[in-house]
């Protein structure tokens, strides 16, 4: 059986498209049974209506304060009954009622803990780093600040802006996050203390992540 997934997202939603193309081969391991929304705006619902995915939208501006939405947030993600909650573009922090209910993966454009939150390219530039990257970790209640699954490397060139660097990130993102949700999927985790490991809690040699050398060929 399939592992049931809602995602997340604010805008447009091309990582949350690419789960959608994942999971239509039946041997990915995981269904995206809904799409939710901040905002009713978010091109990405439009994507997942075309793909016969039911969406939903909790507005944030809806409530009276940030408990409350999540409290209904929780509770119009608890109707798909998900495995996984995957925020993919998210903008929003996802509180206690939700966290407490549901387990929660996200993806951030820059390697934690360096440069969490919503400035993490920017501030990456005006850092001066020559490496950045992505990293998808399990959501806690801090910012960024949950355990980390996978992360991938790219080099920061030195015509690049904002734009442009975010772009590559995107790249690198959208694959890590269809490969590691797949392997969530199939084959679950175990988590000792912050140290995650994908698959059998055996120890065994460390599974290589073809995207990032690919990427930063």
């Amino acid at each position: 059986m399939s592992a049931r997934v809602v995602v997340l997202i604010s805008g447009t939603g091309s990582n949350m498209a690419a789960l959608l193309d994942a999971a239509a081969d039946p041997g990915y391991g995981a269904d995206v049974v809904a799409v939710g929304a901040d905002r009713a705006s978010a091109g990405g619902l439009d994507l997942a209506e075309q793909a016969g995915v039911p969406t939903f939208v909790t507005p944030f501006r809806g409530y009276p304060d940030r408990e409350q939405w999540n409290s209904a947030l929780a509770e119009e993600i608890a109707r798909f009954k998900p495995d996984l909650v995957v925020s993919a573009g998210f903008m929003r922090i996802l509180g206690h009622a939700v966290l407490s209910r549901f387990t929660v993966v996200n993806l951030h454009p820059a390697l934690l803990p360096s440069f969490p939150g919503a400035r993490a390219v920017r501030d990456a530039l005006a850092h001066g780093v020559k490496v950045t990257g992505a990293t998808i970790h399990f959501v806690d209640e801090g910012v960024d600040t949950g355990p980390i699954i996978d992360q991938a490397a790219v080099r920061v060139e030195p015509d690049d802006d904002e734009a442009s660097l975010h772009e590559r990130i995107k790249r690198v993102e959208r694959t890590m996050l269809v490969d590691v949700v797949g392997r969530l999927a199939r084959d679950g985790w175990t988590l000792d203390e912050r140290h995650v490991r994908l698959g059998s809690p055996e120890p065994g040699p460390a599974q290589a992540s073809g995207y990032v050398a690919e990427e930063n060929r």
